[in-house]
């Protein structure tokens, strides 16, 4: 199978991955890129985007996407359109194979693989996802002023999503499995004493309703089951934001990169370096913070940069 040489690669093409690639093509790098499974990352399934600067109107994620891909090309960046599937970061230089049997060397490599979130899982849920269930309060919040929401999932990721939401909705129920919360002790506190927060104990999502007809799916309710009692009850509200956690796409690199009990990509102090020099990360595959675009392109211009450097100290 044909063997391609680069002198960067590129894992990924969210946010961080085309921002790595225009700093990295106009700096005469001549990079490629590597879309993976979801050319585009989380961006392609958020529909309204009103906090990525420079923006007055809202705008669409997946537009957005399209826009930094047609940047990246025109400033020099190859895009190909495969998936990796094993890599091998003990060598030098460092080798990939995809899934089409292609293999790629590279002197650096950029991993912007992103995190994936996880979801519920009922087809309820897909029905809706971008027009009322999302797994972002944070991007998404802004469109439920005055409205009623529901959070599901007990730790840190959830209760944080239900705190935020309060600033917009009106009431906020926050689902949980078990009867008590794995959060930190000190943001159960603040979430038990909030007055627009209702905690629903013991309870499961069984469906996601809402309105097909109109010119956009809406959500309109969400029926719960109580894993106790098998009660089904039905609640009225017009968002549901599952924060039930993510997993960052990062299950080829092994045991080579030294990662966090989650699995992101550990990476130096205010730097994008991994534990392997050559290697750098970027987006949410080593942030599990902020997992923003604005961040996840602020990292992969780090990122640029930094490869920039080692490769003019090689």
């Amino acid at each position: 199978m044909p063997n391609k040489h680069k002198k960067v690669l590129i894992l990924g093409s969210g946010a961080a991955g085309l921002t790595a690639a225009i700093y990295s093509a106009r700096a005469n790098l001549k990079p490629i890129l590597i879309h993976g499974m979801q050319p585009g990352g989380q961006m392609t399934i958020t529909t309204d985007v009103e906090n990525y600067p420079g923006f007055p109107d809202v705008i669409q994620g997946p537009w957005l996407m399209e826009q930094m891909q047609s940047q990246a090309e025109n400033v020099g960046t190859k895009m190909i359109t495969d998936t990796v599937v094993s890599a091998k970061l003990n060598v030098r230089p460092f080798e990939l194979v995809c899934d089409s049997g292609d293999t790629y060397t590279t002197d650096a490599l950029i991993i912007s693989t992103g995190a994936q979130a996880k979801w519920l899982g009922i087809d309820s849920e897909k029905k809706y996802q971008g027009f009322g269930v999302s797994a972002c309060a944070t991007c998404d919040g802004f469109f439920y002023r005055g409205k009623e929401v529901a959070v599901i999932g007990g730790g840190n990721t959830a209760v944080e999503e239900a705190l935020y939401l309060t600033n917009h909705a009106e009431k906020v129920k926050l689902i949980h499995r078990r009867d008590t919360l794995r959060a930190e002790k000190l943001l159960q506190e603040r979430l038990f004493s909030h007055p627009k927060i209702e905690i629903i104990w013991n309870t499961v999502v069984d469906e996601i309703m809402g309105n097909t007809e109109g010119p956009m799916p809406e959500v309109t309710g969400i029926s719960l089951k109580n894993i106790k009692t098998n009660e089904i009850t039905q609640h009225n509200l017009q968002g549901v934001f599952v924060a039930i956690g993510h997993t960052p796409n990062t299950e080829i690199f092994g045991n080579q990169l030294h990662k966090d009990i989650e699995g992101y990509i550990i990476t130096k102090p205010d730097s994008t370096a991994t534990n392997i020099p050559g290697v750098f990360a970027a987006g949410d595959v080593q942030d599990n913070v902020y997992r923003q675009a604005i961040t996840a392109a602020g990292t992969g211009c780090m990122a640029a940069l930094e490869v920039e450097k080692f490769i003019a100290e090689q």
